[in-house]
């Protein structure tokens, strides 16, 4: 089994996408108004609307109601990536850290209030894990 995607719930895909296209300097593949997917090396972000639940399973899911789960990317320079999104991201819950597994990363919500981590690998373990 492989995972493909993530997928995430919004009541406003283009505003989701246009924050994560900004986040991310991925720009969307677009299937229809209600459905869009960022696919980067690793994986694929995609972004749905709330009118597509009902084809899976009515009330399945619930935009804007997140509370478990971190979207994560790893990027080059956690450090640079938080000069750029400055002014842009609206809420950042933690400013660039190192966390004890050895990546240093950066917490901010995006527009739906879902966590998003940026993160870089500093320590040799953690920099052999991810292949950098």
């Amino acid at each position: 089994m492989n995972l493909v995607s993530i997928r995430v719930i919004t009541d406003d895909v283009a505003r989701l996408v246009d924050f994560y296209e900004r986040v991310t300097g991925v720009r969307a593949d677009w299937s229809t108004e209600d459905f869009a997917e960022l696919r980067t090396t690793g994986g694929t972000l995609a972004i749905g609307s709330t009118r597509t639940v009902a084809l899976f399973a009515p009330d399945s899911a619930r935009a804007a109601d997140n509370k478990t789960v971190i979207i994560e990317f790893l990027v080059d320079d956690v450090d640079g990536v938080h000069r750029d999104l400055t002014g842009f991201v609206t809420d950042f819950v933690a400013e660039p850290t190192t966390m004890p597994w050895g990546n240093r990363s950066l917490l901010f919500r995006d527009p739906d209030g879902n966590l998003v981590n940026v993160f870089t690998p500093v320590t040799p373990a953690a920099i052999a894990k991810f292949g950098r």
